[in-house]
Order: C-alpha cells, then structure tokens, then sequence
C-alpha cells in the first residue's frame, strides 16, 4: 500500500479521499484545536497538534504528500521583478518537506483567487518554486458542483509529478476537456510554453510548469462532471428551532427588492442594497448553495424553505462539502460551521488522488477506462496527455 502525509489537515478532507482509494496515511498535522479534536475522533494514526515548523523532522517518507496550504504573502525583498522568495511563509514548510523526502506525487488545494493575487506574482511564485523541486506540476480550478455537491465551490487544485510519474503527463485534464485543437498544439509546442517569470496578469484554469516554463489555459468544460444536485436534495427533513429565522426576517423583507435569478447556479430571491450587507440576502434551494467559508457572519445566511426562513445546519453543511453527516459532531454546532466550511470536499480530492493512483500513462476516467492517449514530442521537457 502506498503512504501519504496530510499537512494543513484540519477535518480530514484529504485524509478521506486518502482512505477511498486506498492510500495509508501515516502522519498528519494541524494546528487548530477543535479540528484535531475531530481528526483524532474520526481517524486513526499520527496527529502532530501544532505549529508545522515544530514537526517537520517527524514526516517519515511517504509516496503523496497533500495539503490545503494556507495563503500568506510572498516578500519582495531583493525582487525588483518577476517572482518571489516564498521564505518564511507555511509553504516554504510544504516545499522542505518534498525536497527532503521527495515524493512520487504532491496534491495542494487552495482558492479560486490564488491565480490572480497581485497580479499573478504569487501563483507565479509558487510555480517556480515548486517546479525548481524537480516536479512536473499542473493545476486545475475544479467546482465542487462537478462532484456531486450542491454547492458553488471553486478551488485551484495544484498537482505535482516526479521522476517516471511525470510522464504519464496531465493528470487533471482528460483530452475530452480540450475543445480547440490549437490549444492541443500550444502544450505540444515547448516554443510556445512562456518563461515563468513573463507570467502576465493572470493564470488560466488549467495549466503544466516545468524547467522555468508554462502553459496556461482556461478550459470551459469538465467532461467528468457528475449530474448536478440541487441544494434542496440534500436538506434535512426536520429542523430544530434554533436554525429558523422567519420572525427576525420578517422586518427586513419589507425592504428587500425581488431578485428571483440564479447566479452561478446559485438561486437568490430576493436582496436589500445589492445584497452587500450580510443576512439581507435570500437564497432558494432549487439550485446550489454558495460557497461554504470559515467566515462566522456567512453562517447566517438565509435560505427560503418551504413557508421559513432560516440558516442550514451544521449536517446540510456536512453534506454540501462531502462528509459525513455526524463527522464534526463532538465539536459544539457553531464551531462546526467553520471546520466545515475551511475543508477540503473528500469527493474533490478522491477524483484527483484516483487519477494519480494508476500506473504511468493509465490515469482512469471517473468510470475507470483508459481514455485515449494524445502523443508529444520526446524531448527534455516535453509533456504527454494519457
């Protein structure tokens, strides 16, 4: 059985999807209380409470490494242009870690936001330090709603391959995904790859970074997508109380003005100044949810539901990012909101973690065939889809 370390572990998200498909995790590290509370109540094995730095030298070997990596600030200092020195930030702790114990694959997850931060300078950032580690990397901003989640949730998943694993090529992309030909021919072309330092303003959603070089494209279709579930599917039947807002609502509705339209999928009806001041917003539930945060104001949000008014519970926000209905329940239910809405959805990293766990050049589909595979040149630094 292959091994992988969870850094950034909070509620297990990875540790999950770890478990489906059948990789041992044998260290894991958060430094947040309640959220080790639940690891250490769900899962067995190594927890390591605390800041990652005191831990690092714990990290046996391992063949993945994952993480939800949080997003600080690169210096400048000594940088009047192109990329940044990740030194002194809880990355850097992700990267010692791979350089020192070298892993066939790595699988990072962060926010959508994350390709466009100060102009692109940061994913730049990362990219070249990542691939200055000897990795193929690609990345990939995956939604939630594509696995079977009733919520609107985009996250940048940042994936790196080594050594014979690099050349099974894209691992995020099937060759459906790819619409245009051209854009075939532009990962093909090493010439048209851009130096990592020209990075421009922003990054696409999809793209591969090696040897100090990219590509970058915004793909428009995932053609793995499950069928999309409606935020009413998964509701509880019966709610307690204490989540019902109708009375308090009942003043504010007056003021709110109609909207009645979805919005990236999601349903709002009705809203007071454009919906900018929080708990004036009122969502249906025949389309998603919005994204789940670890904000504690977004936890209020109103939902219409049938004749009510009132807030999901901590269970319907257990289901929307794909856990367990009773997973965080030895936490009390207003901290639970957060822990669940700073996770990362099992589901979404069960299908990447899936696609890395075939053989080089037999990276399954969701179904487990072997999608046709798309040559390239042989050269040092070319990239083959499979």
């Amino acid at each position: 059985m292959r091994t992988t370390v969870e850094f950034f572990c909070g509620i297990g998200g990875f540790r999950l999807a770890a478990d489906a498909v059948g990789l041992e995790t044998v260290w894991a590290n958060d430094i947040d209380a309640k959220a080790c509370l639940v690891y250490r109540t769900r899962f067995r094995g190594p927890l390591h409470e605390g800041d990652v730095n005191d831990f690092l030298a714990t990290a046996p070997p391992h063949d993945v490494l994952t993480g939800g990596f949080p997003c600080q600030p690169f210096s400048s200092a000594g940088k009047k242009k192109g990329v940044r020195d990740p030194r002194g930030t809880l990355f850097q702790a992700l990267m010692q870690t791979i350089e020192r114990r070298k892993p066939r694959f790595f699988v990072l997850e962060n926010v959508k936001r994350l390709l466009q931060m100060e102009r692109g300078c940061h994913f730049a950032t990362i990219l070249s330090a990542l691939a200055g580690l000897g990795y193929r990397v690609e990345w990939r901003l995956l939604n939630a709603m594509h696995f079977g989640l009733a919520q609107n949730r985009q996250r940048v998943i940042i994936m790196g391959a080594r050594d014979e694993a690099s050349e099974a090529g894209a691992y995020l992309a099937p060759p459906e995904d790819f619409v245009d030909l051209s854009d075939l021919d532009r990962i093909h072309e090493r010439k048209q790859w851009h130096d990592i330092d020209d990075y421009g303003q922003r990054f696409g959603s999809w793209g591969m970074a090696g040897s100090g070089k990219f590509v970058s494209l915004d793909l428009t279709r995932f053609s793995q997508g499950k069928p999309r579930v409606a935020l009413e599917q998964v509701l509880e039947d019966e709610v307690p109380e204490q989540f019902d807002f109708t009375r308090s609502m009942e003043p504010r509705l007056i003021r709110n003005e109609e909207v009645n339209r979805f919005v990236q999928g999601v349903e709002i009806i009705s809203n007071q100044n454009g919906g900018a001041r929080m708990g004036y917003t009122v969502f249906g539930t025949r389309g998603l949810a919005p994204t789940l945060t670890a904000t504690t104001s977004r936890h209020y949000e109103r939902y219409k539901v049938g004749k009510i008014y009132r807030r999901l519970t901590n269970v319907e926000y257990a289901r929307l990012q794909g856990f367990p209905d009773g997973h965080c329940s030895c936490v009390p239910v207003y901290d639970q909101y957060g822990l669940y809405g700073n996770a990362v959805p099992p589901p979404m990293a069960e299908w990447v973690l899936r696609r890395m766990a075939a053989e080089p050049g037999q990276n399954p589909n969701s179904e487990g065939r072997r999608p046709k595979e798309i040559r390239m040149p042989k050269t040092e630094s070319s990239i083959a889809l499979a």
